[in-house]
Order: structure tokens, then sequence, then C-alpha cells
């Protein structure tokens, strides 16, 4: 295939997500849309439209032919070695009040919402699915990873409260997108069929999913602070953006993963800072305009770099 044929096509499965991000930003501007509708939309997407979108997206799924514990595995691996990297870079470079909020930053991605839509756009059905197991894996590690960093440089004036773990491990046993998980497995497995009104009404549902809830990653996005902490957003945003997932990539295709299996990892890898980081940042005392700057400055930035990735995947015919 040509160049330019390669280039263009990969066009046609990113700007479509991120030009909902960018209408987002516009809807709010001109205040078509306000904080209410984000916040209200925002639990509809979470707690009902995406936990339906990965039920039947894994309901109808051949689970011998999609489930690969070994990658599963190695995403695991490869998200403790970026949550060590970012840390020990920490160390080195960033002030001690600052390091849990870069970590947390440099190292959890928008894998939910931004990285479920790239999958969905380059693979389908497919694509959701892998996605979907690789979920479990993500809001497990990801809530963990950023709790102990946190906590580790949580202030002092907070009160020393300390990490309130029930909490965290209701939060992840209890999260929708979980359960959506493990109530499909049971389908996927026995290969239960459901009723085609059920399927139908499911997909229409679900359907809202993604212009919802990239429309309000756009509306949530503020650039105006952009100039406190410039350097410290910067230098976390290119670790999110570029470090980790050409690292983790490069790794994933010596460990001689190919096709969609690592056409997904790379997605979530170079999936831009998580919203989540923001609310886990605050909640727990750590600066949280500077989490703000890096989850705007990282989606920002992956128009371009998820881009220029996907596109250097496929020009080397390894996705």
């Amino acid at each position: 295939m040509p160049l330019i044929d390669i280039f263009l096509s990969t066009l046609n499965i990113t700007l479509p997500v991120f030009a909902m991000v960018f209408i987002g930003i516009g809807l709010k501007r001109f205040r078509w849309i306000d904080q209410a509708f984000v916040d209200t939309a925002s639990k509809l997407v979470f707690r009902g439209t995406l936990p339906t979108l990965l039920f039947f997206g894994l309901a109808g799924t051949d689970l011998e032919t999609t489930l690969d514990p070994w990658m599963l595995a190695f995403f695991t691996l490869a998200t403790l070695l970026s949550f060590a990297a970012a840390w020990g870079w920490a160390l080195l470079r960033v002030r001690r009040p600052l390091r849990g909020v870069y970590v947390q930053g440099a190292f959890r991605g928008n894998c939910g919402i931004v990285g479920l839509a790239l999958a969905a756009g380059m693979y389908g059905d497919a694509g959701i699915s892998l996605a979907g197991l690789l979920l479990g894996v993500v809001i497990l590690s990801y809530n963990v990873l950023s709790v102990i960093v946190l906590a580790t440089y949580q202030p002092r004036e907070t009160g020393g409260r300390g990490v309130d773990w029930a909490h965290i491990v209701r939060h992840i046993v209890t999260n929708p997108l979980i359960l959506a998980v493990l109530a499909a497995t049971p389908f996927a497995i026995f290969e239960v069929p459901l009723p085609d009104w059920l399927t139908t009404t499911g997909d229409y549902f679900a359907s809202l999913t993604l212009p919802l809830a990239l429309i309000c990653i756009g509306a949530t996005l503020s650039t105006r602070a952009l100039r406190k902490g410039y350097r410290t957003t910067v230098s976390a945003s290119l670790a999110k953006m570029v470090v980790v997932p050409a690292v983790a990539t490069l790794l994933a295709v010596a460990a001689g993963f190919t096709g969609p299996a690592l056409g997904v990892m790379f997605l979530f890898f170079a999936s831009p800072t998580a919203a989540a980081a923001f609310v886990m940042a605050k909640a727990m005392g750590n600066d949280e305009t500077l989490t703000a700057n890096i989850i705007a400055m990282t989606t920002l930035m992956a128009s371009v770099t998820v881009t220029l990735g996907v596109f250097v995947l496929r020009l080397a015919g390894l996705i």
C-alpha cells in the first residue's frame, strides 16, 4: 500500500476520536453545554452506557481466540515498569511535593474512554473485546499504584489521614466496568445467545458512550492554567505520550506481539492521562492544578502522537 494511503487510513482511525474531543471544547466555549451537563453525562457514561458497551462487546466474543493470558500479564508488567521508571525519574528531577502527581500523570492513561474509542475505531467489535479484557487489569493496577504514590507524597497539612484501603478496594470491586466484564464472561464462555431485541436495545444505548464521553473530555479541558508548573507539566506529558508508549511498544514487539493485540496495547499505552487522576489527586491533598495541566497537555498531544504511532506501526506491518 502506498505511503500516503497508509497515512490517510491512519487518520481515518484517529481523527474522529480527537475531533469529538475538540467539538467538546467548542461546545463548552460557546456555552451550548455547561458543567451540569458534563457531570450528568459523565455519570451516565460511567455507570450505564460504557458498562453496556463492554457487556455486549464481550458477551458475543469467542474467548478461546480472544483471551490471551500472556497479553494480560505483559500489560501488567509494562504498567509496573512504567510506574517504577516514572517514580525513579521523579526522585531525580522533580520537587518532592510534586512527585506523586508527576508519577500518576506519567503512567496513568485514559484507557477506558480514549483507548477504548481508538480500539473500536481500529478493530471494531474485536477491538472492544480485547480492550474490555485489558480494562480489568487497567482499573486494578492504575488505582492501586496511584494510591501508593499519592499517599507517599501526601502533604502533612492534610492531617495525616493515611490511605483508606477499604474504600479503595470497595471502589475497585464495585466498579461498573469490572462488573460488566464479569457479567459478560459467562455468556462468552458458555456461548449463551441473547435475544435480538435485547441486543438491538443494548446497541442503541451503548452507542451513546463514545460521543458523550469524548465530548465531556473536551468540555473539561482548560489550557488557562498551563503556565503554572510548565516544566513539570511538559516533562510528565512527554513521558506519558512519547517515552512510555515507545518503550512499552518496542518491548511488546520484542516479546512477539503483533496484530490486534499489539495495536490495542499500543493504544492503551499511548492514551492521554486519565481524568480520574484529577479526582484522586484532589481527594488525597496533592496538587490538582498540576494534574489538570498534565491531563490537558497530554490530551492535546495525543492527536499527534497517537496518529504518528499508529502510522509507524502500520507502515512496519506490525498491526
